[in-house]
């Protein structure tokens, strides 16, 4: 968790918000609805000028504002100046292709990754996921109870993206903890964030040269073998920097959609009993779920000065893309403080909006169906042990990191 202890708490959310603030973490949306009232678009100097819309309409518009809007440094704090200096930073930005790049290099990164995340292509993966799945439930199961966190939603990502990338899948611990110290605690300490990004840099710089020599059939071998708009082979920087993406991308994010959703059930009966009673209800909750408790916040950097709505940016100023938020605007959502397992209407930006909507959101949802529908098939009664002992992270990406749950 966050050690935010040397932070001052917030006296107006309006024009001195704070995304790390305890409360803000554990429920953050009765501050988002104070806003959409008063001040839509909240500003704040922590960390630095950073700006905090708060309705559909305005996440929808700014996510859509390219090239004023930049995406070079898409994290909710700033980047430490020892990652800004670094040459590599330099020339390749973020080092995430394409979510750290902006059109022309975003536009044609983005077309190298589509295709290995097609409906089809994802769907092959299934089969290895419930396998992980069931696999992960034998651990616990006749302990009768377990952490649907840690012990089982945290632990699934991580190896499915390895068995796409073709990575040792043995090595699930050390990702996660990789991720997490960039994502999760490099937030609040930067030397954290700094040295764990390059650990991930050099372990996929290892294994694109090992691709280079022994090409396969992964992820890895056919961005190799691809090439750029003027037909000349991929940089293995650029693939090194795509493959971290996958890896920081895909295992926070995802695992905390599950484990929310786990969360939900165990704390929720009526919803636990009418979806194990009606499995057929799981596409419509599943988007629920992403809907009520969608992870992910970004960021984008402002190149040029922006008016929007009557509010003045400036160049370097920071806007927080708040899609969770936006998905809790009484505008676009009925009833949006309501889970509604069965809601017909669903338009959720969970996966963003824009350019950069999350070109693995197949991935996603297949790796939600299957660990939910998994686990309701083999425990389809649980309760959470303890209320008070349920963590949750927050900041860029949102989800209970401890679920005690007795079965």
């Amino acid at each position: 968790m966050y050690d935010m202890s040397d932070t001052q708490p917030v006296d107006d959310w309006a024009t001195d918000y704070d995304i790390f603030d305890a409360d803000y973490i554990t429920d953050p949306t009765a501050v988002w609805g104070e806003l959409r009232e008063r001040c839509p678009i909240a500003h704040t100097e922590r960390r630095q000028s950073s700006f905090l819309p708060t309705r559909y309409e305005d996440v929808q518009a700014l996510a859509k504002m390219v090239p004023e809007l930049s995406s070079a440094d898409p994290l909710v704090v700033p980047l430490p100046e020892a990652v800004r200096n670094d040459p590599v930073f330099q020339e390749y930005g973020a080092n995430s292709p394409p979510i750290t790049s902006d059109p022309p290099d975003h536009t044609w990164t983005r077309r190298l990754l589509l295709p290995h995340f097609s409906p089809k292509v994802i769907d092959a993966h299934r089969d290895f996921t419930e396998r992980r799945c069931n696999d992960l439930i034998d651990r616990f199961i006749d302990d009768g109870e377990g952490d649907a966190a840690g012990d089982y939603a945290q632990q699934i990502p991580a190896a499915v993206i390895a068995n796409l990338l073709g990575v040792d899948e043995t090595r699930v611990d050390e990702f996660t903890f990789w991720v997490r110290n960039v994502l999760e605690f490099g937030l609040s300490e930067p030397e954290l964030r700094v040295k764990y990004r390059d650990v991930i840099r050099d372990f996929f710089r290892a294994e694109v040269a090992d691709r280079q020599e022994n090409p396969r059939d992964d992820l890895i071998s056919h961005l190799l073998a691809a090439t750029d708009p003027d037909g000349n082979p991929i940089k293995p920087e650029t693939v090194v920097g795509m493959c971290n993406l996958q890896l920081v991308a895909g295992i926070d994010t995802t695992w905390s959609s599950i484990g929310s959703a786990l969360w939900h059930l165990a704390t929720h009966p009526d919803d636990r009993h009418r979806l194990a009673a009606e499995p057929d209800l799981m596409p419509t909750a599943l988007e629920e779920f992403l809907r009520f408790y969608s992870p992910v916040t970004m960021a984008r950097v402002l190149t040029e000065e922006v008016e929007y709505n009557g509010v003045k940016m400036c160049p370097g100023d920071k806007v927080i893309m708040n899609f969770p938020g936006a998905n809790h605007d009484p505008e676009a959502f009925e009833e949006p403080e309501r889970f509604i397992i069965d809601r017909a209407r669903n338009r959720h930006i969970a996966f963003g909006s824009g350019i950069h909507r999350c070109a693995g959101s197949n991935l996603a949802r297949l790796e939600m169906d299957v660990a939910i529908s998994t686990w309701m098939e083999r425990i389809p009664e649980f309760e959470i042990i303890d209320p008070e002992d349920v963590t949750w992270a927050g900041g860029q990406v949102r989800g209970p990191r401890r679920v005690r749950v007795r079965f």
